[in-house]
Order: structure tokens, then sequence, then C-alpha cells
């Protein structure tokens, strides 16, 4: 094969295309996370969405937390990075890759008079505890947000392929 160098915009347009998203984990100080409850989904999901034009996905996780729970939080240190592959059939996406930053703390009590749900987009939120991640998040969910924990305590980053540690 040749190696041909192409004008940068032709370069570029030869590259794959990736989604990026950002979400931030939210917990009391008994370590339950705040969900949500999306209009849209039959399941729960960490406060967060897809990178906007022009964002970097620390603004990302600042955006969508504001417009979905109405809380002007900074985010943290990031605590995952979360690769999905591409999923390809019925419901196809390109490969997307997860940001989750450390949303601080909240008592239940100013949780319940500051957070205002986007109306429309989200139904409900509550602050679950470790055993009820399995019945309310899809399973890379849920490794995912163990990972969060585990780099919440240890100071760490984890790099994940949906949900699961590559290096293990």
């Amino acid at each position: 094969m040749t190696n041909v160098h192409l004008p940068p915009a032709e370069y570029y347009a030869t590259l794959p295309r990736i989604l990026a998203a950002a979400g931030a984990v939210i917990r009391d100080a008994d370590g339950r996370v705040l969900l949500v409850r999306p209009s849209y989904r039959d399941h729960w999901e960490i406060p967060g969405g897809a990178l906007d034009p022009g964002e970097d996905v620390r603004q990302t996780c600042q955006r969508e937390v504001k417009e979905e729970l109405g809380l002007d939080l900074v985010p943290g240190r990031l605590l995952v990075v979360d690769w999905m592959p591409e999923r390809p059939g019925s419901r196809p996406r390109p490969p997307l890759c997860n940001f989750l930053f450390d949303g601080g703390t909240l008592t239940e009590e100013e949780a319940r008079l500051q957070v205002r749900l986007a109306a429309g987009e989200l139904t409900d939120w509550k602050l679950a505890a470790l055993g009820e991640w399995d019945t309310l998040l899809p399973p890379h969910m849920v490794r995912r947000l163990h990972a969060c924990s585990r780099a919440l305590t240890q100071g760490t980053t984890a790099y994940l392929h949906h949900g699961f540690d590559p290096s293990v």
C-alpha cells in the first residue's frame, strides 16, 4: 500500500466517527449514587449526556447536570473512561466514549430541595445504594459504577471496555 498524503480535510474524513458523552457520579455520605430515570428508556442512568459541538467533556458534564437536574455543579476529577464498541444491528450506533467525573456529595435533603428534573426528559431521581444497582441499571452501567466507586476510594482513574477492565 502506498502512503498517500492527503490534505487535512480529506484525511480527517477517512477517520472513524465516534461519539463522546460525559456524566457525573453524585453521591451521598452513605455512598448512594444519584440516578435519573429517562422518559425514553426502560432503565435508570447516571446524569449526563452527549457532547455538543465545541464542548470538551468536562463542559458537557457540567451542562448536562444543569439541564437534567438544575444543579450548578463543577465536575471534579475524572473517575472512569468507558469505551463502548460500535453497535451494529437493528439499533446501530458508532463507538462511544463515556467520561465519568466526580460530581461530589449531596445529602438527600439537599437533593430534595435542589434537584429540578428536566421536563419531558426525566421522570424521577433517586439515591440508589449498591444493592439496588443490579435491578435499576444495565450490567455495563453497574460495572461502570463499581469502577467509579473504586476510583473514588483509591484515588485512581479507570479505563473500561463496555464496563470491563481490559487489563484484568
